[in-house]
């Protein structure tokens, strides 16, 4: 709901959006969201840092509290295009990026969560959020 705009709620149930637009950040594209089971994989939520990365970059030492915090906490949850989500998995920012326009974001968003989380990042993914950073040096974590 909070990524969505121009939201429908289902009558029988008002916390469920029933229908809503998302101006995908990941793809740049406008998506018509609908819920239904052939619908609603339209919309994902997105892991901003996937949990399996997650839990290789320090949540394995985490409470089991401070893992549900991290699991459904907004900072790393983001409503994304469904397929896009689908194809970056459990990827970390060395694996996936979105559309260029997106990536300062996507990146200071990554290291609001992981500095948060007291998580750490890998060589390959520090070199990506390097160059990326690189081309946008005023960009402000969330």
């Amino acid at each position: 709901m909070r990524d969505l705009t121009n939201i429908s709620r289902k009558s029988s149930s008002w916390c469920l959006v029933a229908t809503g637009t998302l101006s995908d950040p990941y793809t740049g594209a406008t998506i018509h969201f609908v819920r239904g089971v052939k619908t609603s994989l339209a919309v994902q939520i997105d892991h901003v840092v996937a949990l399996s990365n997650a839990w290789v970059t320090g949540a394995q030492k985490l409470s089991p509290t401070a893992r549900f915090q991290l699991a459904n906490d907004p900072l790393n949850l983001l409503a994304v295009d469904g397929p896009t989500n689908e194809s970056k998995s459990d990827g970390d920012a060395a694996s996936f990026l979105p559309r260029t326009a997106y990536q300062c974001k996507y990146v200071a968003r990554q290291l609001s969560v992981k500095r948060k989380y007291r998580l750490w990042v890998t060589a390959t993914e520090k070199s990506s959020i390097l160059r990326v950073l690189g081309t946008c040096p005023k960009e402000a974590l969330p």
